[in-house]
């Protein structure tokens, strides 16, 4: 009777980082889902109370409005001020920013629903304060109507993306990972929109376009994890790990790789709030790499402590991973699985759980020897003495 036996494995590396660098860790994502969604479901209820109690600081474009745009001269913000209480608009709750245009710096000012005729006539006491001619100062009446076309449309758009992604996760994994992936798409969605609304970032048509590009981001990192997912149930199924191993080898070798995406994919978006907002004074790239920013760092979260945790607890009622109540491997032999793929025995595996269910001990999570490292200890280990040849009757 043949037996299996492992070849050498890499040498470990001895800094976490090393680790990291070359798909070497053991972290046991599983054991520790239970905090990621602790803090998913207070932020969630932060976000349901904020809502409830203050709400989202839409900007003129959904509330409706009319601003100003008056060319800097000598013009500053506090004369912006004072030409606006000097015609009555000091309570009003008016934005004003300093931004760059084509013809240079300007100070745009926004208040709410206005007649046309103070539209015109605070035009003309901006021109006169600003010293400049009443036709460089343009002004622009918004209708609540157009803010209301744009939350329809992207409201659309969220539903279309939504099915379409659930019909090709569904095709192409399974129905589960499809659930899962929607669930962390939404909370990455509506986590970033909590965050608008505790902060109280006015949110402008930039923020809405940059919340749908959120849904793409986190897709894909969800979708990476879920590919190795896929992989690992094909490489392990005939082994039969439990399915917690299947979650930990996978998030374990995908580590590396999302962090390095997204860290990728955060740096110039830093750089558009630093550079473009910060110092060129552009509000508009502001509006929308902050959104772009918070979406980004929520959908790393999502897919290491959300999707993959939910697909565990789909797979519960998965059949054909049903029965495998062998604790899930943590430490050495997770690491060899992560790098090599040895899952080491099951029945040493079982007599750690007797031995520590004996002991009193917790048996979820029992580290046992992942099984001879080397072709020569696994020769070593099947040696015996000999047994005494019996004599011959004559």
């Amino acid at each position: 009777m043949s037996a299996t036996v492992t070849t050498d494995r890499p040498s470990v590396a001895k800094s976490a980082i090393g680790r990291l660098i070359d798909v070497q860790t053991a972290i046991d994502f599983v054991g520790r889902r239970m905090i990621g969604l602790i803090i998913s479901a207070v932020l969630i209820v932060a976000t349901v109370i904020s809502l409830w109690a203050q709400g989202l600081n839409l900007g003129i474009d959904f509330e409706g409005g009319v601003s100003w745009d008056i060319p800097v001269v000598s013009f500053t913000v506090d004369d912006a001020e004072q030409v606006l209480a000097d015609n009555g608009l000091g309570d009003a709750d008016a934005r004003i920013q300093v931004r760059e245009s084509e013809s240079g710096q300007i100070i745009k000012v926004q208040v709410g629903s206005q007649p046309e005729e103070v539209g015109l006539q605070l035009r003309e006491a901006f021109a006169e304060a600003a010293d400049v001619e009443v036709d460089t100062v343009s002004v622009n009446l918004v209708s609540s109507s157009w803010g209301d076309e744009i939350t329809g449309k992207a409201i659309r758009a969220l539903v279309i993306f939504v099915l379409l992604v659930a019909i090709f996760i569904s095709i192409r994994f399974e129905w589960r990972m499809a659930v899962a992936a929607i669930i962390a798409m939404l909370h990455d969605v509506l986590i970033s929109v909590g965050i608008y609304s505790i902060f109280q970032f006015v949110v402008t048509p930039p923020t809405v376009i940059a919340f749908l590009t959120i849904l793409g981001y986190s897709l894909y990192d969800t979708i990476v994890v879920f590919d190795r997912v896929k992989e690992n149930e094909a490489r392990f199924a005939a082994r039969k790990p439990p399915y917690d191993d299947i979650i930990n080898v996978s998030m374990n070798q995908v580590l590396m790789r999302s962090l390095t995406t997204s860290f990728s994919s955060i740096v110039p978006v830093i750089s558009l709030l630093l550079i473009g907002a910060g110092i060129l004074g552009q509000a508009t790239l502001a509006e929308f790499a902050l959104a772009l920013l918070i979406g980004m760092i929520t959908g790393v979260y999502s897919s290491i402590f959300v999707a993959a945790p939910l697909l565990g607890v789909f797979k519960q009622s998965d059949k054909s991973w049903g029965g495998r109540n062998i604790p899930r491997a943590v430490g050495e032999p997770l690491r060899d699985m992560v790098m090599g793929g040895d899952i080491g025995s099951r029945k040493t595996r079982q007599e750690a759980v007797a031995a520590k269910k004996g002991s009193g001990g917790d048996d979820d999570a029992v580290t046992v020897p992942a099984g001879p490292a080397t072709v020569s200890e696994a020769q070593a280990a099947l040696k015996h003495q000999p047994r005494p040849r019996k004599k011959k009757r004559r």
